[in-house]
This record gives C-alpha cells, structure tokens and sequence, in this order.
C-alpha cells in the first residue's frame, strides 16, 4: 500500500521575502548577466522572484522602466573621482566619462538600451552632478552644463555600444570590415573624397577616437553660447 504524502502547509513553508524595489532591481541584474538583457521582462522576472507579474508594476511601470532601473544600478560602479588625474578638471572628467564607457561596455546589450533609456536613479544623479561641477570648474555656463551634458553623455553611450557589439557579435565585426573594405575600394575618379581621406577615415584606435570625440565636443561646449532658458 502506497503511503499518502502529507501536505504541507503554506504556514510551514519559508516565508518569502517582502517585495520591494530593490530586490526586484537585483533580481533583473542577476538574469542580464546569466541570460541577457532579452531575457530582463516583467514575467520572466515574476518567475525569478516567485509571483506574478502585476505584483512588480507597484515597483516598476514596464520593461523600459526595469532596464533604466538596471542601467542606473550599474552607473553606481563608475569611478567619479578622475583619480589619478590630479588637479586638471578637464583629464578628471575625461577619466569619469571613460569609466562610464567602460561600465557600458561589459554590457553590449544594456549599453544599446542606454541609447534611449532614461535612468532616474540616485546613481545617475551624482553621475550628472559630477559632470555638471567639472564643466562649471572648467568655465562652462549655467546653459553650456546643463546642455553639455547631455551630449557628453550621448557620445560616451553610442562609443560603448558601438565598440561592445563589435566586440560581442561576429556579425557587427563582417559589417565593419565591408564597410572597410568598400571605403578602401573607392574609386578615386567617382569618390575623391573618400579617396583623399584614407586611410584616416577608418584609422586610429578606440581610445584615440574616444578622446578626439571627448576633446571636439568639450571645446564646442565651452567656445559655443547656449541659449538662455526661461527661469
């Protein structure tokens, strides 16, 4: 005769922790770094933390939200100091944006996403804030900081996600190289422009093009006047 098994209560069992934003901000980073940042969705999350979707929307308002979420968790490893740069604000903020790049850059997926994610989070603040102060030091103006900023930001971000997917996807790495070889391949008589600036169209490295890019735009931050915004 085959024993019955007891039930068991739903009193005996381990008491499920509390929900709260945090927990479920640390449950999506674990997913992105064992699945990727697809596999970061309301119910694949829902079942990671053993409840249902509609639970998470008192935390999170959808996907897009979670991911910005997620970005923001991960700004918190970026190095704000500039130490070792010494006193020159300008290498300081050059070493807080490279080290933002970097942050992106282990994530080739999340560093795409950043592209029009907006985070919202405590770490994002004090990101903006350090960038705003080192470009207030180095003589921008109230409106040059508040819209330097933003492109700044926005070059650091496209460099991580266009270096991450050509190091993380074979398919990105074929596209560069014909795009390469098709440059090279110009015809002086019907392209003399290309033809008269390669090598140098596709040469250089990464970092040599990341703080040409970080110069050309600081320097039209600081030389261009913002317009006024209305109080």
């Amino acid at each position: 005769m085959t024993s019955r098994r007891e039930p068991t209560s739903r009193r005996d069992r381990p008491a499920k922790p509390a929900l709260s934003r945090q927990w479920i901000v640390a449950a999506a980073l674990g997913i992105m770094r064992e699945e990727g940042l697809e596999k970061v969705t309301m119910r694949r999350l829902a079942q990671e933390l053993d409840t249902g979707p509609a639970s998470l929307y008192v935390y999170v308002a959808n996907t897009a939200a979670l991911h910005a979420a997620v970005l923001d968790e991960l700004l918190g490893d970026v190095d704000l100091s500039g130490d070792g740069e010494g006193g020159d604000w300008r290498e300081q903020l050059h070493a807080v944006l490279r080290s933002y790049t970097l942050v992106l850059f282990a994530y080739p997926q999340l560093a795409r996403s950043a592209l029009v994610a907006r985070p919202s989070g405590e770490n994002y603040l004090r990101l903006v804030e350090r960038v705003l102060v080192l470009l207030s030091r180095g003589g921008a103006g109230r409106e040059q900081a508040a819209w330097g900023v933003d492109k700044l930001l926005q070059n650091a971000t496209a460099t991580a996600a266009e270096q991450a997917t050509r190091e993380s996807d074979p398919a990105a790495t074929d596209e560069w190289n014909a795009t390469v070889h098709a440059l090279g391949a110009a015809s002086e008589a019907t392209h003399p422009a290309i033809s008269a600036h390669m090598p140098a169209l596709v040469g250089g490295s990464p970092e040599e093009r990341f703080r040409w890019g970080f110069d050309v735009l600081l320097n039209g931050i600081l030389a261009t006047p913002a317009p006024a915004v209305a109080e």
